[in-house]
């Protein structure tokens, strides 16, 4: 018979815990928070579940107690964290399997069989980083690559993410996010949620890959467009994307582009029509 397992905060205790600020952490021990997040993650029965930065194992305890999760395997860079959830590891030796690696050195699809999904209260010095790699991998591989990516970040991140065209928010990471995925806001979590806690607020978002993408084109062809789009957002796109392309002026005259605009007004219909043009 096993033995009880220690709880989140038991574990930070017993391992004399202390988020490590270089690596982002804030750790998260509300369990009807942790519950929250996996309902907004509507995992599928018989998923094998993606978990990055386990910490002292909150988001871990409530991904394992969900009955849709086949497996779990979750990437976890501190060592001391990995220590600490030796416990669980030992508990659910069938269900639950640990890695002491950098998340950007590990492709979703190499992790586990399909279906699989990630849901993860992510490092904040690292968030947006760990969704580029990610979106990378989709536009590489396809949708197929996960079926869903529920993540908790600052929720400025979020605001960027899920952001329209013609606001402040709306920028290169917003036009990735939606021409590869649905994107939607799920909820908040206040800064008393965490040990320690955030300087901001944080939210909860879920990203579904589209079957296919917003528009047909590269990562890289996407990539150099926003890049040079959004160089610089007070200027014109006529100034802009001439670091895109010596004729862009041209291109979007015959798109019915007025030059005269900025970036942050662009659709994603606009975009694949600069692009295919």
């Amino acid at each position: 018979m096993h033995a009880r397992i220690p709880t989140t905060l038991e574990t930070i205790q017993n391992a004399r815990l202390h988020a490590n600020k270089k690596l982002g952490q804030h750790f998260l021990t509300d369990e009807m928070l942790l519950s929250s997040i996996v309902r907004c993650a509507a995992l599928p029965m018989g998923v094998h579940a993606i978990e990055i930065g386990s910490g002292p194992g909150g988001l871990t305890r409530a991904l394992l107690a969900e009955d849709h999760v086949a497996h779990l395997t979750a990437i976890e860079l501190d060592v001391r964290c990995v220590v600490a959830l030796q416990p669980l590891m030992e508990h659910y030796p069938q269900r639950f399997t640990l890695h002491q690696r950098d998340a950007l050195d590990v492709r979703l699809h190499d992790l586990t069989p399909a279906p699989r999904a990630v849901v993860a209260n992510l490092p904040y010095n690292v968030g947006t980083t760990l969704i580029i790699h990610w979106l990378k991998e989709i536009a590489t591989y396809g949708a197929d690559v996960v079926d869903s990516i529920t993540v908790m970040l600052q929720k400025e991140v979020v605001e960027r993410m899920v952001a329209r065209p013609d606001s402040a928010d709306y920028g290169r990471f917003s036009i990735l996010c939606q021409w590869l995925c649905e994107v939607d806001y799920c909820m908040d979590v206040p800064p008393e949620a965490f040990t320690p806690p955030p300087a901001v607020m944080s939210s909860v978002v879920r990203l579904v890959p589209r079957a296919q993408p917003a528009f047909a084109a590269s990562w890289e062809e996407v990539e150099a467009f926003t890049h040079a789009a959004f160089a610089q957002r007070r200027k014109m796109l006529r100034k802009n994307l001439l670091a895109w392309r010596s004729d862009a002026v041209e291109r979007m005259e015959a798109c019915s582009i007025d030059p005269t605009r900025r970036a942050e007004t662009l659709t994603q219909k606009e975009i694949a029509t600069l692009l295919i043009k």
